[in-house]
């Protein structure tokens, strides 16, 4: 009684007096030892702050979406400038990296999301969130028609209108089904928290189906047959959690099924991973093949019915049908139909997907900013601007660039088109000094000028480095970082801009464009197996990439609360094993 005593007076004395509370937590990762001290601050709960209270002189932000760029652009705001009012289906961030493991109860759903207003309610400004989707934007009026996820009575759903200053589209994507007949009604996806339960629950399912004592060998075959359709990160790295949970865990409970279970993946090109190192890829598909995983390559789906999956032979034209018990579908994502519907109202319905300049304002908008998976960069390209940059840098009208004006430009060109850097970096060249005198074939850099023909000819080859960001969590988090730090210093850039010359215009950018810094990838393989590709060309494969995979992902949790969760997952399923239970 007197431990229960002194434990309830504990916790009233840390609701009640928040200010003075202290939390010291320890913990270990990867036999590292990490400590965090912070102190507890009171805060009024941001959406229970009545909007009309707020300064008008504020500009209004509004954020659609509470994923990757979402939460970073909100975690980095200094919300205390703006008023801020964030719109999403989703009372929650989630880690989305963590969900295959969530299919197969390595990890549960809950340890993996965090409440978003655990995230605003932590902010010094007041920052409204509501429940709902955007339903249209409208950009000359600036306007968000919204409407509410849960039913409001006999009302049904109801819609509302949010105005903005600024908006910061930040709503993701969807699954990109291609058309494909069947797919959307019969095949699991995996963006989602839910989509990784119902995977959860259906892979059980299979299992208990095939159980039955009056099924058919020829069923019970098909409903243990787990065909998945993507060879990229998300796809390969399900089925080897699948198979992982298969032979590790449900074997021992449906020991008649051992032998009946068949994981097949499917990949429309020729390798796995292409998106990896070789040596990645080659190790995968090598392993899959030794462990039993069916890998065809080469193989496209063209259609999905209720029981069975077509597939064509891209080399032969072969079309053959196979039965299956489950399907998940994971080849890559579609623009969201409101962001299709916003793309014709600008002009870009020529586009897959919407298209910003390099600091994340989207073309033909002067407000409006797009970050994520919704949307990527059109970096502009060196060759199209390669009269205004020789006009802007031959600052004695002489017709010619020496090394001395070359030289008080090189700056801004590398930071207005990185593509520059990358190509002088890929011919080892220092810098765009070097490249002039080696196109001009002048040895002597203090004698070396050039005309407009040859800057034209020097760089005629590097907008060939121009590459699409790839839809990741990490370009994502870099987006709204960056565009958070943009409207921190909105005010102090305006008077004193920090970005790259305007080559065609007056004056500086505000700010300097987004440049994204690649950290490295991960690709779990199964078997406390991953592969890991850093920086600097470094690649490692095993056990050892799997602990450092272990010590990133506990990391990059964006609370204590959520990553002492994965990491306890994590340690339970070292002792226990994954949990097969159907809830």
């Amino acid at each position: 009684m007197r431990v229960f005593s002194f434990y309830e007076k504990a916790s009233r004395a840390f609701h009640d007096y928040p200010s003075l509370s202290k939390l010291i937590v320890i913990f270990t990762v990867s036999s590292g030892g990490l400590l965090a001290y912070s102190d507890s601050k009171s805060y009024h709960i941001a959406n229970n702050v009545d909007s009309s209270h707020t300064d008008n002189k504020k500009k209004k932000v509004v954020v659609l979406g509470t994923g990757w760029a979402g939460m970073s652009f909100l975690k980095n705001l200094d919300s205390s400038k703006y008023e801020v009012q964030v719109v999403s289906p989703r009372n929650y961030f989630a880690f989305t990296p963590l969900l295959p493991s969530v299919t197969c109860g390595t990890v549960e759903a809950r340890s993996i999301v965090e409440p978003i207003r655990n995230i605003i309610g932590k902010k010094k400004g007041q920052i409204l969130f509501c429940e709902a989707e955007c339903t249209k934007i409208d950009a000359p009026n600036k306007k968000v028609h919204c409407r509410t996820i849960q039913q409001m009575g006999s009302k049904g759903k109801e819609e509302f209108v949010v105005d903005y200053d600024y908006l910061v589209i930040a709503m993701g994507a969807r699954s990109n089904t291609f058309n494909t007949p069947g797919v959307e009604e019969n095949c699991h996806f995996l963006k989602e928290v839910e989509d990784a339960l119902r995977i959860r629950r259906s892979v059980i399912d299979c299992f208990e189906r095939a159980t039955l004592p009056n099924i058919s060998e020829e069923d019970r075959k098909k409903n243990l047959h787990f065909v998945v359709v993507g060879g990229g990160p998300t796809g390969v790295e399900f089925a080897a959690e699948l198979h992982d949970f298969v032979n590790e865990d449900l074997v021992k409970l449906y020991p008649k099924a051992k032998d009946l279970v068949e994981i097949t993946l499917l990949e429309a090109g020729g390798h796995i991973l292409n998106m990896f190192d070789k040596r990645i890829t080659a190790f995968a598909e090598e392993k899959f093949s030794r462990e039993g995983i069916n890998l065809k390559t080469g193989s496209m789906v063209v259609k999905v019915t209720d029981s069975a999956i077509s597939t064509k032979e891209m080399k032969s034209g072969e079309i053959s049908s196979t039965p299956y018990g489950m399907v998940v579908w994971s080849t890559g994502i579609g623009t969201r139909p409101v962001i299709m519907e916003f793309m014709k109202q600008i002009g870009q319905n020529n586009r897959r997907v919407l298209a910003t300049d390099e600091w994340l304002r989207v073309e033909g908008c002067t407000n409006i900013y797009a970050l994520g998976d919704c949307a990527t960069i059109n970096q502009r390209k060196v060759m199209e601007d390669i009269s205004v940059i020789f006009d802007k840098a031959d600052k004695d009208k002489s017709g010619t660039l020496t090394v001395q004006e070359v030289q008080e430009v090189i700056g801004d060109i590398i930071v207005r088109y990185p593509q520059v850097e990358l190509y002088l970096k890929n011919q080892k060249m220092k810098n765009l000094v070097d490249l002039l005198k080696d196109s001009n074939g002048d040895n002597e850099k203090k004698s070396l000028e050039v005309d407009i023909e040859a800057l034209k000819s020097a760089l005629s080859q590097v907008d060939s480095q121009m590459k699409n960001l790839p839809a990741t969590a990490q370009v994502a988090s870099q987006q709204g970082a960056y565009l958070a730090r943009c409207y921190n210093r909105m005010e102090k850039c305006e008077e004193n801009p920090e970005g790259p010359l305007r080559f065609r215009g007056e004056g500086r950018h505000r700010f300097r464009p987004f440049q994204y810094k690649h950290l490295g990838q991960f690709a779990p393989l199964g078997g406390e197996q991953t592969a890991a590709q850093l920086p600097g060309d470094w690649v490692s494969i095993g056990h050892s990439s799997q602990w450092l995979w272990y010590s990133v992902y506990a990391s990059k949790q964006v609370s204590w609360r959520s990553r002492a969760l994965v990491v306890s997952d994590w340690m339970r399923r070292f002792i226990f094993g994954r949990d097969s239970s159907r809830i």
